[in-house]
């Protein structure tokens, strides 16, 4: 079957649809109901049972085969962070624009960042900004997915919508990647953002969420230890009896599409995984040197960026950490004097950590929001929603350090030149973990998909 999809003004005819497109499962919204129950994640706690078998079923985990790819994580600032605040201040325009605090230098001559960005200013030399991209989505849901998964939602949606209509980076991530030691391939940590699903990829895309405070002395992942009581020598003897089973011919006949089969697949990855010794390393944080652990701080954000180093070492190629909190109506300057020096300190200390270690050539780090905040400080000392301008930061992967792609104008209403798009961020991030951003994924009916409508990365940032 021929099929023709439109990418602007050209017209690419595309070959017949792969049988696969038509064989998929149907897929589970993740996102109409946002409870960490909801999101798939992975019961071994009811390795036994049917939790188990369901969400892996689900998932499908698979090991990538060859060396270490590169890897994403994305520390996603939910609410919409302040550009005047963070990488775009503006200390020449008037009061009630420019706000409280002053621009500092950095370790690059000619770039500045707003007073709180202490550390990150110390490695400015390790970053790149980019202060130009805009859209037209000035809500949490609409603005959320444009920059989470590359394409605009198709309907006006609700600004506090949880919304997919086209599958995030980190389910194309793993769609197209895998991972290896037997890890899922994409995390998310907290919790998913409001459009980090896959869509029509299906289910088994979805993110592995740990919820749980990995500062806390009893941090344990549910999901990578037996239940309480249950040894692993036990859950391998009656794994041993379902193999014994399985001998039987009803079992063994595929031709029989019996759907044992396919429980079995999932009963013997969740062991796989339950048993991983690399799955055991990556979780067990108390293994960290205390310094380390310290230098990344010892609170719950601070000891999940360095989970998530760990998680990149063990080969899992993207991940998400979700840090709500950031959108700012009221107070601001309050809010960001109490919470930024702990944010933006372990966010750093994760870029310089992954450098030290050899991994920030393999591992792009990215920050930022939906969008960024209104020009004009309101009645309340806050800023308001905004999404004609915001900044991004990115470091790692080959990223060119020490520059800054794009501007806003003098002040700050919007970007005014190198003007950029949601694609050409998500396109910059696929090309950087080996994607092609112009493939045409297939839904399950068939239907193609571009998997980003201008698959055009952002040159400066591509090395």
């Amino acid at each position: 079957m021929g099929q023709a999809l439109s990418r602007g003004p050209a017209r690419e005819t595309l070959p017949p649809t792969p049988a696969w497109a038509t064989t998929m499962a149907t897929p589970r919204n993740c996102e109409s109901s946002m409870t960490r129950r909801d999101c798939l994640r992975l019961g071994l706690g009811a390795l036994m049972g049917g939790g188990l078998v369901e969400s892996l079923r689900a998932r499908g985990l698979a090991a990538a085969p060859g060396s270490r790819p590169s890897s994403c994580i994305l520390v996603w600032m939910d609410g919409g962070p302040s550009h005047y605040e963070t990488f775009d201040p503006k200390p020449d325009a008037p009061a009630e624009i420019r706000g409280e605090f002053r621009p500092i230098e950095t370790s690059v001559p000619g770039i500045r960042f707003a007073q709180p960005m202490t550390r990150l200013a110390a490695i400015a030399d390790k970053l790149a900004i980019i202060r130009s991209i805009r859209h037209d989505q000035g809500n949490h849901g609409a603005g959320n997915h444009y920059m989470i998964t590359g394409a605009p939602p198709r309907i006006p949606v609700g600004c506090g919508a949880f919304v997919s209509f086209h599958p995030s980076m980190g389910a194309v991530t793993a769609h197209e990647r895998g991972a290896s030691g037997g890890l899922p391939p994409y995390f998310s940590m907290p919790s998913m953002t409001r459009s980090g699903g896959p869509n029509f990829l299906g289910a088994k895309y979805a993110p592995f969420v740990v919820p749980d405070d990995p500062n806390s002395s009893r941090f344990r992942v549910r999901d990578v230890a037996p239940p309480g009581g249950l040894e692993v020598a036990r859950v391998e003897d009656r794994r041993g009896l379902r193999e014994r089973l399985d001998r039987f011919r009803r079992f063994a006949d595929r031709a029989t599409g019996d759907p044992a089969l396919a429980l079995d697949e999932y009963y013997h990855q969740g062991y796989e995984l339950m048993a991983s010794p690399m799955a055991q390393r990556a979780f067990d944080i108390s293994q960290e040197d205390p310094r380390v652990r310290d230098m990344y701080g010892r609170h719950s954000f601070g000891q999940r960026c360095l989970l998530a180093r760990r998680l990149v070492e063990a080969g899992v190629p993207f991940i998400t950490l979700n840090e709500g909190g950031w959108d700012h109506h009221v107070s601001l300057f309050d809010g960001f004097r109490k919470r930024m020096p702990r944010f933006e300190g372990a966010v750093a200390a994760l870029i310089q950590d992954l450098d030290r270690r050899g991994l920030l050539e393999s591992t792009l780090v990215v920050v930022l929001g939906e969008f960024g905040r209104t020009p004009k400080i309101n009645k309340d000392a806050g800023r308001d929603h905004w999404s004609n301008a915001m900044s991004v930061l990115m470091a790692g992967c080959g990223t060119p350090g020490g520059q800054v792609v794009g501007a806003t104008d003098a002040q700050g209403y919007a970007a005014s030149d190198r003007i950029l798009s949601p694609e050409n961020f998500v396109a910059t991030i696929y090309a950087k973990l080996g994607i092609d951003p112009g493939k045409i994924l297939y839904t399950p009916s068939g239907r193609p998909t571009f998997l980003v409508s201008d698959p055009t990365p952002i040159r400066e940032l591509m090395g």
